[in-house]
């Protein structure tokens, strides 16, 4: 999992990322390809 300034560019490189809130935190995940993982915050 990276931790980056700006989850807008990770969002953009995959069509299946998604941008979640949790306990604070916002996170990219994506089902299928595991690799684009991020968190912020």
């Amino acid at each position: 999992m990276k931790i980056v300034n700006s989850l807008k560019t990770i969002k953009k490189r995959d069509r299946n990322c998604k941008v979640i809130k949790r306990r604070g935190r916002i996170y990219v995940i994506n089902k299928t390809n595991k690799r684009y993982k991020a968190r912020q915050g």
